[in-house]
């Protein structure tokens, strides 16, 4: 389940480059915002310590998700693999990278998160923590992960294939990091994939709910498209990145 929560903030930038700065996001793509990220401590899909810290001189891309959503998450990572053939071939992708955070420590093991990676094909990072270290993730990025009672008859786990126990209502959206270690742009928008298919393995984890997402988007109110991401990456990186060509 998914709910969109207001953000806040402001902030300007300016990108140094020989090309034209992209150009800023409309205040209708997100918010635009200047704060610094606390170091956090988390751990990767491999089982690696690592913080956000260790991505200072790259932009990131992070997301809130967790692998046992049936409703946004999947269509988020569709969009999240567009964005990441487009960071390739602009040739930028040892300066933008997309990281994805779980707000479902108990469930959201490394070992998990690194299964959702191979079944998806998502080749970026993947952290897990601590409840305390993901409580203080969603505080500072305004992220609401609501436990609640899963349905009945319930879901089955894709990766034990035992019923699931509980859900978590959250919210969906991305956050722009610079290579500075600063939150520049956020939103709680809902991941449209209109203009690409949704990949075989992410198609098969949506329930019904998922599948309403998928044909209508809105039905959660602000959308977020691949290229509209892209225009926001790339006004943080200071390069544009076009949206990728089969």
């Amino acid at each position: 389940m998914t709910v969109s929560i207001l953000l806040l903030g402001g902030g300007l930038m300016s990108a140094c480059s020989s090309e034209p700065a992209p150009a800023k996001p409309s205040p209708s793509l997100g918010v635009v915002q200047d704060r610094a990220v606390p170091i956090i401590p988390m751990v990767d899909q491999h089982g690696t310590p690592t913080t956000l810290a260790a991505f200072r001189g790259k932009t990131v891309v992070l997301v809130p998700m967790l692998t046992l959503c049936q409703e946004t998450c999947p269509l988020t990572t569709a969009n999240l693999l567009v964005m990441q053939q487009a960071i390739n071939q602009a040739g930028v992708a040892r300066k933008v990278v997309i990281v994805e955070y779980s707000i479902d420590p108990g469930r959201d093991i490394p070992a998990r998160l690194n299964a959702y990676a191979k079944l998806t094909g998502a080749s970026w990072t993947f952290l897990t923590g601590t409840q305390a270290a993901v409580n203080a993730m969603n505080a500072f990025f305004y992220v609401l992960a609501q436990k609640v009672a899963e349905g009945d008859p319930p879901d089955i786990d894709w990766w034990t294939h035992q019923p699931l126990t509980y859900d978590i209502n959250h919210t969906d959206g991305y956050f722009v990091i610079d290579p500075s270690g600063h939150e520049r742009f956020a939103t709680s928008a809902a991941p449209d994939v209109a203009n690409h298919t949704v990949p075989k393995p992410l198609h098969q984890l949506l329930d019904d709910q998922g599948e309403q997402d998928l044909n209508d988007p809105a039905i959660n109110g602000q959308t977020w498209t691949v290229p509209q991401a892209l225009s926001v990456v790339g006004w943080v990186a200071g390069k544009d990145i076009p949206s990728p060509t089969s």
